[in-house]
Order: C-alpha cells, then structure tokens, then sequence
C-alpha cells in the first residue's frame, strides 16, 4: 500500500470521528443538565463500569472526574458480580458505559444497582436498550459509522464516550468552581503542581545562608559575603536590618566597567538602592513572573512587616520544577 493512501486513510478516520464528535452537539441537553445534577449531588462517589473498549474509556472518564474535583473511580462490572460490587454504596452514583447498552456483564448487576436504589446514568448508542431502559439519565453516544472499514472495531464510537465524559467533568469542574490550585492539590507530582503548591518560603535562602552586609561595609566585604553564600548577590542593611539596597553580579560588571577601586570603595556608593522582593507566602510561580518582568535573577523575601527574612534564587526555581 502506497503512502498517498495511508495518508487517505488516516485522514478517512479522522473526518469521521470528527462528525462523530459534531453529532453529539445537540444531544448536550436536559438529560446532560440532569446527569450533571445527579453527580454534583451526590454524597458518595461516581462508580464508572464498563466492559472491554468501553471500560478502556471509562477508566478514562473516572480519572479525569477524580482529578478535576468529582471523586469517581473505576469497577470492572464482571468483578463486581464477584464482590467488589460491595463497593458501591446507597451514596453513589453509576455511570454505565455499553454501546449496545446490552453488555451481559452489566445487565447482571442492573436488579442489585435498583435495590440499592443508586441513580443510575447510562451511555449507550441504543436509546432501546436495556440498559438505556433502566437508567434514570440516559445519554446517546451513537454514531453513525466506525472509522473502522469494516464498521466492527469501536473506534468513532469510543471517541464519542470519551468526549461525552469530558462534557461532564468540564461542566461539573465549572460549576463546583474548581480552581487551579484544586486542580494542583490532586497533581502534587506534576508540573502544575509544583508551580501552585511551592510557595517562597519553601524554596527561600534564610539564616546563615542569607546573604547580608551592613551598609557601612566596603565593596570587598560585599565580594567576600557573596563568595561565601554563592548567590551571586547580597542584601545591604542598615543598623536595623531594614534593607537598603542591594548589590549583584550585575552591579559588579558596572562597577568594573567604571574602573571603580573595588578595595576601598563603600558598598553604599555602588550598590542599587531598595531592591525587589517578594513575601515568603507567595507562590513560587510568582518569583519566576517577577524576574522575567525586571530580567534579574534574585528576589529579596521580606514579611508583612517589610523585614527581611530570606532571599530566592532563579536557581532555586530551576531545580524545584517551577521553571
């Protein structure tokens, strides 16, 4: 086979999974509204089954209701007629995935789903169906063609049932007001995690590894206080401990620049008066807006009280992940 008709093919499977997906658009209706309803009421949790391809997507459609705010998990129907339908409590809600909606494996459990009395959703390409039938919302996922050739392997129609269960974690994550740092509280491990849940406090220099110099020092002792703490920078304090000023490696090619005595000159004459900073609850992810902003690569830490109590390195954010 030729490439000009692997490409027609592919693109073959695609259009049809396309129209797929356009064909579902006016089927997000009332019964959408109420299968949402049923789930942001529920007091357990959304049990998703599914057999063979469609327990594929409905594995899917659990992680992603889990991960955006709608605690879900996944039961295999053919082991729950062996006992894990003991996980499945009067709090919850299932979703039953079957294109056919006939799937024997889930049929079976239908009689005890009814006397536990749980609201029951269904997503079937048959609206006659059996498992349509005793569902209290049923939502069409049909389609009218597999990409497929033969029209036999689940392909348009799995698509479908994915993109319907997106539909609902969307719409539930809208209307819970799920946020961002929600969103980060279930992906501790990610990168969005990282970025939402890594605050300044937690990355910052303190204490003896702060870098500070009275403002009555000279340039040299500044060049020793950042040899010694290796960030390149040091915060310049007054009899206090307020901050001054502060002077960095970029302050020091200026000065170098100038032909300035770097022995004998104070550090007040060179350095850059106030500085930037930043509070030690902020996230992380704001250092780093913060130093593309001004293009430098340090920020002081200061409390609400303006007193300096750390600084942060670009560095820093390069190795939590942030960056």
């Amino acid at each position: 086979m030729d490439v000009d008709t692997l490409k027609a093919l592919g693109r073959r499977a695609l259009e049809i999974e396309r129209d797929a997906l356009a064909g579902l658009l006016p089927r997000v209706d009332e019964r959408f509204a109420r299968a949402c309803r049923l789930m942001l009421d529920c007091r357990g949790r959304v049990v998703v089954i599914g057999m063979g391809k469609s327990g594929h997507i409905g594995g899917k459609i659990a992680a992603t209701l889990a991960s955006t705010g709608s605690p879900a998990f996944f039961v295999h129907p053919g082991e729950a007629s062996h006992g894990d339908q003991g996980m499945i409590t009067r709090q919850d809600v299932v979703l039953a995935i079957s294109y056919s909606g006939e799937t024997a494996e889930i049929v079976t459990l239908l009689p005890l789903l009814k006397r536990l009395q749980v609201p029951l959703i269904a997503m079937t390409g048959k609206p006659a169906s059996t498992l349509a039938q005793a569902a209290e919302v049923h939502l069409d996922v049909s389609v009218a063609m597999e990409a497929c050739p033969l029209n036999l392997a689940p392909t348009a129609s799995t698509t479908a049932t994915l993109a319907m269960g997106d539909a609902l974690a969307v719409a539930m994550l809208e209307a819970r007001g799920f946020t961002p740092e929600d969103f980060a509280m279930s992906h501790p491990g990610g990168s969005l995690g990282r970025r939402l849940l890594l605050k300044i406090a937690d990355l910052m220099h303190s204490g003896a590894r702060l870098p500070t110099v009275p403002e009555s020092a000279s340039l040299s002792e500044a060049l020793l206080e950042m040899t010694r703490k290796g960030l390149g920078m040091t915060a310049v304090v007054d009899a206090a401990g307020g901050v001054v000023g502060v002077f960095t490696d970029g302050d020091l090619r200026r000065v170098l620049d100038a032909g300035v005595d770097v022995r004998s000159a104070p550090i007040r004459e060179v350095m850059t008066p106030g500085g930037k900073s930043i509070g030690p609850q902020q996230l992380a992810a704001e250092a780093v807006a913060m130093m593309e902003q001004h293009k430098i690569t340090s920020l002081l830490v200061r409390d609400e009280r303006g007193t300096l109590v750390g600084v942060v390195h670009m560095h820093d954010l390069l190795r939590a992940g942030v960056v």
